[in-house]
């Protein structure tokens, strides 16, 4: 594992902090926002519903893409330039969504937004490894995440309601300006010092050639795959049973609820509770709510699923990416980014294999693949943290 750079010396300051936060629930926000009011877009645009669908899929390919490509340029620019100028483009990206006149004008201002806003939580995920100690960065990583949570739980709440009762364009917008407004107010974050990246590939030859780094980039896969993939279908499992659609993604929603309240839990048990500790209760957790929606995709059991996922996902995500900060120090944000294309992938490529289970409406065996997958990906994640010293 390679260890080769300045250590930071000192905790971020609390504002710099509620900046970061509030970056990462500005993205989140933006990026969730658009799946509750899809149904209600399409009509207004004069779009059916598969066109409007490329502004979500746009959205998420861009997202995805550019994660390297910010994670490169903040191991060469500096974390805090980035994210200025991220977020300058994505305020300009959303105002430009929010006044599409068309369904094509939509889904290209919608990719660019994603393009843009993909750089706000790795950087912020940066700039806390670089200015945190190792011995209580989880903390401050769970303060990020959430945040991170309440933008996801925010959007999948709201953004439907908001665009029924006023206009969708409102919701594009309010992200824009939020935006906007980062843009100038990170002017006071100091940039963190940083080793000089040589190349623009040097940062990726620093990454690539760690071993560690390639083996949390797969447990990373496999959590994407197990949490975020399968998670996409508990709304559409409660909806082919008569749910209504706001009541449904109102319980999806309560998976950011359960992060939250889970991530003050974690920030009290870092330093109580190993990492190894820590990712078995959250593979406990996760393991479990899948099981309990295998046997019952009741609004009940499913709200207490929605709970235990978001849980489980801060007990072990949070473990793990904060491993995922201490791999590569010198080339920490192309590390970072790395990390999250590996999630984004796993979440993709799990929840394009069971979209045909999905469309049979049979839930009842995802959810309970998701549980036996569940074991492996804890062990893994558990046995290496252990052995990565």
């Amino acid at each position: 594992m390679t260890t080769t750079a300045s250590t930071p010396v000192a905790t971020s300051p609390a504002a710099s902090l509620r900046l970061l936060r509030t970056a990462g629930f500005v993205s989140n926000f933006d990026r969730f926002c658009i799946a509750p009011m899809l149904v209600l877009t399409g009509p207004r645009l004069g779009a059916p519903l598969p066109t409007v669908v490329l502004a979500a899929s746009g959205y998420y390919l861009t997202y995805g893409l550019m994660q390297p490509v910010w994670g490169v340029a903040g191991d060469r620019w500096g974390r805090v330039c980035v994210m200025r100028v991220s977020l300058t483009g994505a305020a300009l990206a959303a105002l430009a969504s929010a006044l599409a006149p068309n369904a094509p004008a939509l889904i290209g201002a919608r990719a660019l937004a994603g393009a843009f806003f993909a750089a706000s939580i790795a950087a912020s995920l940066t700039y806390v490894g670089d200015t945190v100690p190792a011995a209580i960065r989880q903390r401050a990583l769970s303060e990020l995440m959430t945040a991170f949570a309440l933008g996801t739980a925010v959007a999948t709440a709201v953004a439907g309601a908001l665009a029924h009762y006023l206009t969708w364009r409102l919701v594009f917008a309010l992200p824009g300006a939020l935006a906007g407004y980062l843009a100038v107010a990170l002017r006071r974050l100091p940039e963190p010092e940083r080793a000089p990246s040589g190349s623009l590939l040097a940062p990726f030859r620093v990454v690539l050639s760690s071993p560690w780094q390639w083996y949390v980039m797969a447990v990373a896969m496999l959590e994407g795959g197990v949490l975020l993939g399968f998670l996409t279908y508990l709304a559409p499992a409660l909806e082919v049973r008569g749910v209504p659609t706001t009541l449904a993604g109102a319980v999806a929603a309560l998976y950011g609820v359960g992060s939250m309240a889970a991530a003050q839990a974690v920030k009290r048990l870092v330093g109580q509770w190993s990492p190894v500790a820590l990712i078995v209760a959250g593979g406990v957790q996760m393991a479990g709510a899948y099981l309990l929606a295998g046997c019952s995709q009741s609004t009940g059991a499913l709200v207490v699923v929605a709970l235990f996922l978001g849980g489980g996902w801060s007990f072990m995500h949070s473990t793990i990416q904060s491993w995922a900060t201490e791999l590569s120090p010198t080339a920490r944000a192309t590390g970072v980014a790395m990390f999250g294309v590996a999630l984004y992938v796993g979440s993709a490529v799990a929840g394009g294999l069971a979209a045909s289970t999905a469309q049979a409406h049979d839930y009842r065996p995802l959810f309970w693949l998701a549980a036996l997958l569940t074991v492996p990906l804890t062990t893994a994640a558990a046995v290496g943290r252990a052995r990565c010293r």
